[in-house]
């Protein structure tokens, strides 16, 4: 299909007796961010793997770049670059030696090879520790050399598993800044988070939870699909009058911000905010307000993960 980077139906992979990925299909465009949201083992980092060609599916249809995988999933491997969450670096080499290292991974031609490191050393700004070992870097230093060995040899496509796990929001900031940048030169970008505020900035969404697709689209179309109403509570209380919420068969899940709780109800709930006045009344506590509030994308992830026990 014209215009997708990435197609894939029933995607999946098991390990053993662990279903890690279960019939998955993604449709991802190109040149644009398309973000993987969900809690821990609910299957992102396998699928990135599949998707990338180094884990063979168990089962699935799927087309990354035009390549079925995994019968071409060596070819595909050349026009796609991948960052791990812990950045892969070799810590005792320099950061220029781990990006030689790479360019001779990617095959680079030596007329390239010096180009494209100076290129990339001057846009993610390592010319200041490009002779010091990687392992005495900081948490930003090594995501922007990652990031730079997985961009040398100009893939069209970036895999990039929660990279921003370990830097600060500074940091995180200008690196999202950098991946806008990228996508305007044309590059595909599949991203997994944990951060709402980042899953905001993607074009386009999948949450994932226990390795079944449970949501997908862009955020404002998630929001406004969302199977849940949400109400604001303001109360002097906070914490009895969420205890008191959480027996009602209404309510789906309760999270204090402050003197405030967020409230998510059924969306078939007749009138959730007397529904949710009565049941804090009936515990005899007090509510200041109670009001229903447009939803985020926490609300959706939510509402779309509510069966899954913490852990």
């Amino acid at each position: 299909m014209a215009g997708l980077a990435i197609e894939a139906r029933g995607m999946s992979k098991t390990f053993g007796k662990v279903q890690a990925v279960r019939d998955l299909d993604l449709d991802v465009p190109r040149g644009r961010i398309y973000g993987f949201l969900g809690p821990n083992g609910s299957g992102k980092s396998t699928t990135i793997r599949m998707l990338c060609g180094l884990l063979t599916p168990t089962a699935g249809d799927i087309s990354v770049l035009g390549y079925r995988i995994p019968e071409q999933a060596e070819a595909l491997r050349r026009r796609v670059g991948y960052m791990t969450q812990k950045f892969s670096l070799y810590e005792d080499l320099t950061a220029l030696e781990n990006l030689q290292f790479m360019a001779n991974i990617h095959s680079l031609r030596r007329s390239a090879r010096h180009r494209r490191i100076e290129a990339v050393g001057e846009r993610y700004h390592l010319e200041g520790f490009l002779r010091q070992r990687a392992g005495t870097l900081s948490g930003g230093q090594k995501q922007r050399l990652a990031l730079a060995a997985a961009t040398l040899h100009e893939p069209d496509l970036l895999f990039l598993d929660e990279p921003t796990s370990a830097v600060d929001p500074e940091n995180r900031r200008a690196f999202w800044e950098t991946l806008f940048d990228l996508v305007a030169e044309g590059t595909t970008i599949l991203v997994s988070t944990h951060y709402m505020d980042e899953a905001e900035r993607c074009h386009a969404l999948a949450i994932l939870d226990q390795g079944r697709l449970v949501a997908q689209g862009s955020p404002l179309e998630l929001t406004g699909a969302i199977d849940a109403r949400v109400a604001v509570v303001e109360s002097s209380q906070p914490r009895r009058v969420r205890k008191a919420l959480e027996g009602h068969a209404f309510v789906l899940s309760s999270a204090q911000i402050g003197h405030t709780l967020r409230v998510l109800v059924h969306k078939d709930s007749e009138d959730p905010e007397r529904l949710i006045r009565d049941a804090i009344a009936a515990a005899g506590l007090p509510a200041d307000s109670c009001a229903l509030s447009r939803p985020n994308l926490e609300d959706v992830f939510v509402a779309s993960t509510r069966t899954r026990t913490p852990s």
